[in-house]
């Protein structure tokens, strides 16, 4: 048997402190210190080369099991649907109306911060009720 590997999710972006940010916000997530010898990440990114400035940043689960999560500059905008994604699960236990309204409210504080709600699939035979999103940059995620 093989053991168990840790993961971190890459995100592609434009701005990747801003979208770093973000999903801090969506995921309670926290901003590592910085480098030892830096008070501040500014202070850090000020000492990088000015090609690599603002070219990376970094967030994680502060209990330590979700995934890091890392996110760099690539010069080239989002183009076409994410071929994967993040499910936010908001929704975990509940059904029906219950759910929905986990999900609405979950997502109108999303809005808020900048995401976009693409669609809401309603629950069928099959599968209970999720949100399509969209991040501050397009990226695909759907709230669970």
């Amino acid at each position: 048997m093989t053991s168990i590997k840790k993961f971190q999710v890459t995100f592609d972006c434009a701005e990747p402190e801003r979208v770093a940010r973000f999903w801090c916000e969506v995921l309670g997530y926290v901003v590592p210190p910085p480098p030892e010898g830096f008070t501040t990440w500014d202070d850090f990114d000020r000492s990088l080369p000015p090609e690599q400035q603002g070219s990376a940043f970094a967030c994680s689960d502060p209990s330590g099991a979700g995934p890091r999560l890392f996110f760099q500059r690539v010069p080239e905008g989002k183009a076409v649907k994410n071929r994967l994604h993040l499910d936010v699960r908001v929704g975990t236990g509940l059904v029906g109306k219950e759910r929905l309204a986990a999900l609405e409210a979950e997502c109108a504080r999303l809005v808020a911060l900048g995401a976009m709600h693409v669609r809401t699939l309603l629950a069928d035979d099959q599968n209970e009720s999720c949100i399509v999103m969209q991040d501050i940059e397009g990226n695909e995620f759907c709230l669970d």
